[in-house]
């Protein structure tokens, strides 16, 4: 974390930069493309899937109650513009016919029908942490496994803050690379010819990118609090993928250039950058978890409201319960206007939480050093 002192090298890391989430764990393959390292990689989702900070707030960064309490305002105006915009009136049509029953008794349906569907995916998630004793078992001896590779890797017994957790694992992968960089630096590189000066232009490259990453990351992770999404939206700025890909490219291109000392420091790097990689994902999936959970609760928070709001507008509204205008907009297409969108609430929810998770999941697919899109590399 930010101020926090590095496991390995003992040096504090406290960068002040940004970045975003990984693109399919893969952004790029980490070698040079017609000769030129990394031009076009970047750190952050917004700039490698070419998107604008708008739509990347909104499907991501944005609180999921404000997106959904967005959503419900846009269907409102929407609904009121193009019910004043069209004639006869809505009011007009009240009085001739009966839209109103029709509308909201469908809606009933709807709410009721999708109540029943969000408990059902509430099971969905709980079952996945029910299981026998064996299970359970397992999944002990697999996450402690972990952690003693942890804290192996870092000298120091693994923290049980998930942020804190994340942060070890960055301290001594930048602490790796120092100790790398310091390594090549202080041999002098043989006779200093063209091998030995371009390894050390790729190892203080590499370096720059683990150690620059790595600290942006740690500063987020201060004081990120599970289940505010900060602490996955932070953890998914460390492009760890194209790091492993660089690490593979400077073993094969300079196979005769390094030392067996630098290929074990190399060697430690990529340990400590893979084993980010589950625990992030781990991370990720207990989010997931947690948010799914959290969108259950709401949509049946909001369901009760929403089928409160339909039945009132089923059994009391008609074409004389809201006479008169407003801005020459019929009270009653703004009553009728109001408790759609408010019917509706429970659905914005499902889907303010669902474009989160779905992009997420897009983004993060593969793991490793996998490529999910065109990265310029052939073969």
């Amino acid at each position: 974390m930010s101020g926090t002192t590095d496991p390995r090298s003992g040096a504090p890391d406290d960068d002040d930069s940004t970045a975003t989430d990984d693109d399919g764990d893969a952004t790029d393959d980490g070698r040079a493309v017609d000769g030129e390292r990394d031009a076009t990689t970047a750190d952050t989702m917004r700039e490698r899937a070419d998107e604008s900070r708008l739509k990347i707030w909104l499907l991501v960064r944005a609180n999921r109650l404000v997106v959904a309490g967005v959503l419900t305002v846009v269907v409102f105006l929407a609904f009121v513009a193009v019910a004043a915009a069209f004639s006869p009136s809505l009011a007009g049509k009240v009085g001739a016919s009966d839209p109103i029953e029709t509308l909201f008794a469908s809606m009933i349906t709807a709410i009721v029908t999708g109540a029943t569907l969000v408990v059902t995916i509430g099971q969905l998630v709980l079952t996945q942490e029910n299981g026998p004793l064996g299970d359970q078992r397992q999944r002990m001896d697999d996450t402690l496994a972990v952690r003693d590779d942890v804290a192996a890797l870092t000298g120091a017994p693994a923290p049980t803050n998930p942020a804190a957790f994340l942060d070890a694992i960055l301290g001594a992968a930048s602490g790796c690379a120092r100790d790398l960089r310091e390594s090549v630096r202080s041999r002098g590189n043989g006779d200093g010819g063209p091998a030995g000066t371009a390894l050390e232009a790729d190892i203080d490259d590499l370096t720059a990118d683990v150690v620059e990453n790595a600290s942006a990351v740690r500063g987020r992770l201060d004081g990120a609090t599970f289940g505010s999404f900060d602490v996955v939206f932070a953890a998914l700025d460390f492009n760890y993928s194209r790091k492993i890909a660089r690490i593979e490219h400077i073993l094969a291109d300079h196979d005769e250039a390094l030392t067996e000392a630098e290929r074990d420091r190399l060697g430690e790097l990529r340990e400590s950058l893979s084993l980010f990689a589950p625990a992030r994902e781990h991370v990720k999936t207990l989010y997931f978890q947690w948010a799914l959970i959290d969108l259950s609760r709401l949509i049946l928070y909001a369901a009760v409201p929403a089928l409160l709001a339909a039945g009132f507008m089923v059994a009391v509204v008609d074409a004389e319960t809201f006479p008169g205008q407003t801005l020459g907009i019929d009270h009653v297409t703004l009553v009728v206007g109001g408790a759609f969108a408010a019917t509706l609430l429970p659905f914005s929810l499902f889907v303010a939480y669902v474009l989160r998770v779905l992009t997420l999941a897009k983004r993060t697919l593969a793991i490793g050093p996998l490529v999910l899109r065109d990265s310029g590399e052939s073969g």
